[in-house]
């Protein structure tokens, strides 16, 4: 240890190269996150106050950190905060950590609600509530329903619509996809999942990060379906005619997804790619004949 201050600067170039030797993904990020997130300022501050040394405390709080990071825990649980469609959303240990590619799914689904008018959205598989609650920030006139089958991860939604102030709009219901739903809710003009697609026996192959989430949101089963093909079926009874259903996908279950949706009844059935061309959305139109809305 050097007997010279430990600045901003010196701090961060040491923690960059620790973590390139460790194998830690965006080692010189991570480290300005994390330093952020102990000294209570944003990454564009730290180079401001380069030359700023570290308390003793700073340093005991910030060396923590990165003993558990370095065991596996991902930035986002250790800071408390993942950024989600411009907005901070809380997340922990109790809920799957929100994904860029997700911001996607958002994007297609605000496209089927109206800007100035009343509308309905369904999200199932919530989470973190960062899609039902992104839909209604975006849309003031839309109503959201939001179902998880965690308690925890309902009460973290729950939080976090409050938080963001559309908690009054963000309705969660703790239960097995739509099961939570009364019978004569009336039917919805979007149904949209983010839900657990991994193949169970992929689980263990994942990094260390992933499988500290909840297995809960990752594991679709033996082949990484089986919650996909609820929710398929599941929402044919919810959407009103000519409504959507949207769906986020492992990139390999572009084929067996559309072949569920097509078998489902559903018109329109297709998939879309993210933006590094990997097929990762399913989308299904509720068929007009289906009559009139419940």
């Amino acid at each position: 240890m050097s007997s010279e201050p430990w600045t901003i600067r010196k701090v961060l170039t040491w923690t960059t190269q620790h973590f390139e030797k460790r194998d830690v993904d965006a080692p010189r990020l991570t480290a300005e996150v994390l330093l952020s997130h102990v000294l209570k300022m944003g990454r564009v501050r730290l180079y401001v106050d380069l030359d700023r040394p570290l308390s003793k405390d700073e340093l005991g709080t910030f060396r923590a950190l990165i003993e558990r990071r370095l065991n596996g825990e991902p930035t986002q649980y250790l800071t408390g905060v993942r950024e989600f469609y411009n907005r901070p959303f809380k997340v922990d240990a109790r809920v799957l950590i929100p994904r860029p590619e997700t911001e996607l799914l958002v994007e297609a689904v605000l496209r089927m609600l109206p800007r100035d008018a009343p509308s309905r959205a369904l999200d199932v598989c919530t989470g973190s509530g960062c899609i039902a609650i992104s839909l209604a920030a975006e849309r003031p006139q839309a109503t959201v329903l939001a179902t998880d089958l965690s308690p925890d991860a309902c009460a973290l939604a729950r939080e976090n619509a409050e938080a963001l102030k559309v908690s009054d709009r963000v309705t969660v219901l703790q239960g097995d996809l739509f099961s939570p739903l009364p019978p004569d809710a009336p039917r919805f003009r979007v149904v949209v999942s983010n839900p657990p697609y991994i193949d169970t026996a992929e689980i263990p192959t994942l990094s260390a990060e992933v499988r500290r989430e909840p297995k809960l949101a990752l594991d679709g089963g033996p082949d990484g379906l089986v919650a996909i093909r609820r929710v398929v079926t599941g929402a044919r009874r919810w959407l009103e005619p000519g409504g959507l259903l949207a769906m986020e996908i492992g990139e390999t279950q572009g084929p067996a997804v559309l072949e569920l949706l097509r078998a489902a009844g559903y018109a329109d059935a297709r998939v879309e790619k993210d933006l590094e061309r990997r097929e990762r959305m399913a989308f299904g139109t509720q068929p007009a004949a289906d009559g009139p809305q419940g």
